[in-house]
């Protein structure tokens, strides 16, 4: 990826248009976060949730990138604290009967632990609380992580609501930089709430991108683009978004499919093309 393809949040921080997703890697984590960052991924998202991610493992393949000489700031280092709902009862990171604040600041720590590392570039709340007030009690946890520069900027991820994106925008001290959704049919695909993002310089990452749209892939707009562009249906997929200021995230275990990714730099769409795309979505 090259110097120039990176996007700049609102806080400051600079990151990669496209971020690698480390969930369900299990065992694997550590060599493919290592191999996707020495093919030219720098940007990592993980969380402290052992049901789903193997954190620790993501900090080995991270260590090992910067052992061969790559410097802590060339990387976008971004984890979630995730609720008691979305942990396996088993293996809770922090402990499940401290208050919510006494959770995150566990949590927290246990992410810098995992990834070697003395702060993260963003965290993330993994998904809003059913009750307002401990969404917000979390929230404020997180903005004193900031106030304490630990991490640089603030996001949350499945939050579908845009009223409560509204909600915790204006109440929040710390505005949210990131929100990652589910980039799917289901949800309109978030036309609202990205707007709304556009409007208050909040970045939208999107996950299970290509998995959630098979027909979009197989549309005859893309496959005409694929043709011009001698590219994959994902290449155009994923180009598309990343000019409509959309960081998609992909979790691919293929190292030609790193390789894939990481080439959608390499040409653009012409703005008639990213027209005839937005009708698909």
């Amino acid at each position: 990826m090259r110097d120039h393809d990176v996007v700049i949040s609102a806080y400051g921080v600079t990151m990669p248009p496209m971020i690698y997703g480390t969930a369900w890697k299990k065992e694997r984590t550590a060599s493919l976060v290592e191999k996707a960052i020495e093919l030219g991924f720098r940007g990592i998202d993980t969380a402290c949730q052992p049901k789903h991610y193997q954190e620790a493992g993501v900090g080995q393949g991270v260590a090992a990138a910067l052992q061969r000489g790559l410097p802590r700031e060339a990387l976008y280092l971004q984890s979630k604290f995730t609720s008691l709902s979305g942990q396996d009862p088993r293996q809770i990171p922090y402990d499940p009967a401290a208050e919510l604040s006494e959770q995150v600041a566990q949590s927290f720590q246990r992410s810098l632990d995992n990834l070697q590392t003395t702060y993260l570039d963003c965290l993330v709340l993994h998904s809003p609380f059913p009750q307002w007030q401990q969404t917000w009690e979390v929230w404020q946890a997180m903005e004193d992580i900031f106030a304490r520069q630990g991490v640089k900027q603030l996001g949350i991820s499945n939050c579908y609501d845009l009223r409560y994106l509204e909600k915790l925008y204006q109440t929040a001290k710390v505005k949210p930089a990131i929100v990652q959704n589910r980039f799917y049919a289901q949800t309109d695909y978030d036309r609202d709430l990205r707007e709304f993002c556009r409007h208050h310089g909040i970045l939208y990452q999107s996950f299970w991108t290509l998995t959630a749209n098979p027909g979009v892939l197989s549309h005859p707009i893309v496959q005409t683009l694929m043709q011009k562009y001698r590219r994959t249906a994902a290449q155009i997929f994923f180009r598309y978004l990343t000019q409509m200021q959309i960081i998609p995230l992909t979790g691919t275990t293929s190292v030609l499919h790193m390789q894939e990714d990481l080439a959608i730099f390499d040409f653009a769409l012409t703005a008639d093309e990213c027209h005839s795309m937005d009708s698909l979505l």
